[in-house]
């Protein structure tokens, strides 16, 4: 029964009882990355708004995600972005509109964590490790959203809340691959900052894989 769900997950019945499946598509490629990091935000941890600094990954890095009418997801998805070894895992981290992220702290010390960005600001304030449940936020507003944390200076993170489920970041080096993908005519888009986001058209169709580079 587990298996049959599977295969009507990605295909249907015709008429005659038998499954049609439906390959979806795939889209790789590479993100030329700038080749150092925007810091003018990172002391600025109580600027309001962020809007006399460039929000960009540190290191630097891209979420690369398919633009396009989708339906949305049944179910709240729930993620994480951890505190560990003084630091944000992942320093960037895509999510979709309506996304809840659980912030767990690893560490033997406390974290406050917090953000005045226009999308969502919030304070979580002073937690440790063994403080449940774990604190979270939804992200109900697209944009990106800086996170710090009061009590370690260095700390910085981006969450970039997205009108899309279709949506990846890339390695270091740029690299990525997004896959089971809808076909039809979208535009791909690859974010390096809140100031620059590269765009390209594409068609997709079923079963194949589209190379899409930016540079």
């Amino acid at each position: 029964m587990k298996l049959l769900f599977t295969l009507l997950a990605v295909g249907m019945l015709n008429t005659t009882g038998e499954l049609v499946l439906y390959a979806q598509a795939t889209i790789q490629g590479h993100v030329q990355l700038p080749k150092e990091p925007t810091v003018e935000v990172i002391n600025k941890r109580y600027a309001i708004s962020g809007e006399q600094a460039i929000i960009a990954p540190d290191p630097p890095a891209a979420v690369v995600y398919l633009d396009g009418s989708f339906s949305s997801k049944k179910e709240p998805a729930k993620v994480q972005m951890a505190q560990k070894n003084m630091d944000f895992i992942p320093r960037l981290l895509p999510v979709e509109v309506g996304t809840t992220v659980e912030f767990p702290n690893y560490d033997d010390t406390y974290h406050s964590i917090f953000s005045f960005s226009k999308p969502k600001r919030f304070d979580l304030g002073r937690y440790r490790s063994d403080e449940k449940p774990i604190p979270s936020v939804l992200f109900d507003k697209s944009g990106a959203v800086v996170l710090h944390c009061d009590i370690h200076e260095h700390m910085r993170a981006i969450i970039l809340v997205l009108e899309t489920p279709y949506f990846v970041r890339t390695d270091s080096a740029g690299a990525y691959r997004i896959t089971n993908l809808p076909s039809g005519h979208y535009t791909l888009k690859a974010w390096l900052n809140d100031k620059t986001t590269l765009e390209k058209k594409v068609d997709l169709k079923e079963g194949e894989t589209l190379h899409v580079d930016f540079s």
